[in-house]
């Protein structure tokens, strides 16, 4: 039998807007005289939204923001009910939702560990018994007996994660927590998340932006869009899927945009740029490449002044502008002087390594023995990689370029230097 059933259940939620107080005494005094108010259609947060979850199931919720991942699960965690449908949950729940929303800021942290322990289904003998494993996770044991509200916002997280992890639930439901604190406490949830699921065999709902979490932890992903289920199966298929929509809105975004869309942009008033395209092997026009294919960027740039000793570069970075590479024309020829006026200049990449995925371009120009910067433009025009041997949730784990390399298997004597690594069992079990 299913944990988890959710049978056809829709949210919806009235939408409205702020008013002055004339407009709301006018409003009292016409519900009074029967006046009927104007009628709001609803929003619809989920719409007819159907599955089960199986006992020991990783399920990955996953879409784009407003696609109802997070009024799911607090209708799961029993936060709030459902408009229509049915929802049933065997078992007991631990929801890790707005994780340190629930302290209390005149409490200190010891106050609170029981207070939210004891909210949470814990037996003061149990938060007892469990206290300093819990402190010791939130790294606060010199802040614990200090007021909450004195507690940076970042360290009241930990400590609500720290307490919510503690819990003995049957059933998880996470929502974007794995992303609290710094980086290093980050890796300590995502170690004490697999702890739970595999050495526990919890039942976890999962709700994050981070896909390379998802196809990582979870057994199954359901992708929503608009309040309704999409794609339910394997996390690689569903997260490549979402990948494929999330292409296509970035692409329809940049067309849509044009150089509107160019937040960052920096230029003297000296030179402008007119054409930004990217060229196939074939000399084509296209926002799609294979990968390393050959490709030229050609950039067309009117100039007001005189270029002296120019420099031309062209790079290319995520959508989330990680750079990636650059690569300058002073590196190939030398610095020409450009005269004022229309010109064109061309970068062609012999082999671009990049993995399946979208990417920007950016360009620059530079003039003078100093190389003084007259215009850096990120995100120019956005193109897609593609492989046939590759798929774009494949790539989240292979990083952005691949390596043109060799290998050799077989009776090798190793190098006389390098690092040794201990020989003990020191990893964990894949």
């Amino acid at each position: 039998m299913a944990i988890v059933e959710v049978d056809h259940v829709s949210k919806e939620f009235s939408l409205g807007q702020l008013q002055g107080l004339k407009e709301g005494i006018r409003r009292v005094f016409g519900r009074l005289y029967g006046a009927a108010a104007p009628a709001q259609k609803p929003f619809k947060a989920l719409d007819d939204v159907s599955f089960t979850v199986e006992q020991g199931e990783v399920l990955g919720i996953i879409g784009q923001n407003g696609a109802g991942k997070s009024t799911l699960l607090k209708l799961l965690a029993r936060i709030s009910g459902p408009t229509r449908g049915r929802i049933v949950v065997r078992g007991s729940v631990a929801p890790l939702i707005e994780v340190g929303a629930g302290l209390v800021p005149d409490l200190t942290g010891r106050e609170n560990v029981y207070l939210n322990g004891m909210i949470l289904g814990l037996r003061r003998a149990e938060i007892r018994r469990r206290f300093d494993e819990i402190v010791a996770f939130s790294e606060l044991e010199e802040f614990i007996d200090t007021p909450v509200k004195r507690y940076s916002s970042g360290m009241q997280v930990r400590l609500g994660f720290s307490i919510a992890t503690s819990v003995d639930a049957a059933i998880l439901i996470v929502d974007e927590v794995l992303a609290v604190g710094d980086l290093a406490f980050q890796r300590k949830c995502f170690d004490r998340m697999e702890e739970l699921i595999n050495g526990q065999d919890k039942t976890v709902l999962l709700v994050s932006h981070n896909i390379r979490q998802v196809e990582r932890l979870c057994s199954r992903a359901i992708l929503l869009d608009h309040g309704r289920i999409v794609a339910d199966g394997k996390p690689a298929e569903v997260c490549n899927l979402y990948f494929e929509r999330s292409d296509q809105k970035i692409r329809a975004d940049s067309r849509r945009f044009g150089r509107e869309r160019h937040k960052r942009f920096r230029s003297s008033g000296d030179v402008e740029i007119l054409k930004v395209v990217l060229l196939n092997e074939a000399g084509e026009p296209t926002d799609r490449i294979r990968h390393n294919d050959q490709i030229t960027v050609a950039i067309t740039y009117r100039s007001h002044i005189e270029l002296r000793q120019a420099n031309f570069w062209v790079g290319v970075h995520t959508t989330d502008f990680f750079y990636l590479a650059t690569h300058s024309s002073e590196e190939r020829m030398p610095r020409p002087d450009v005269a004022s006026g229309v010109f064109t200049v061309q970068c062609r990449i012999r082999r671009t390594p990049l993995l399946p995925g979208v990417y920007s371009i950016r360009v620059g120009v530079q003039v003078g023995e100093l190389r003084t910067p007259l215009l850096h433009a990120e995100s120019v025009l956005q193109f897609r990689v593609e492989a046939d041997s590759i798929s774009r949730a494949q790539a989240i784990d292979l990083g952005f370029v691949s390596f043109d390399a060799d290998w050799k298997i077989g009776d090798v004597e190793p190098p006389s230097i390098g690092q040794d690594l201990p020989t003990e069992d020191v990893g964990g079990r894949l």
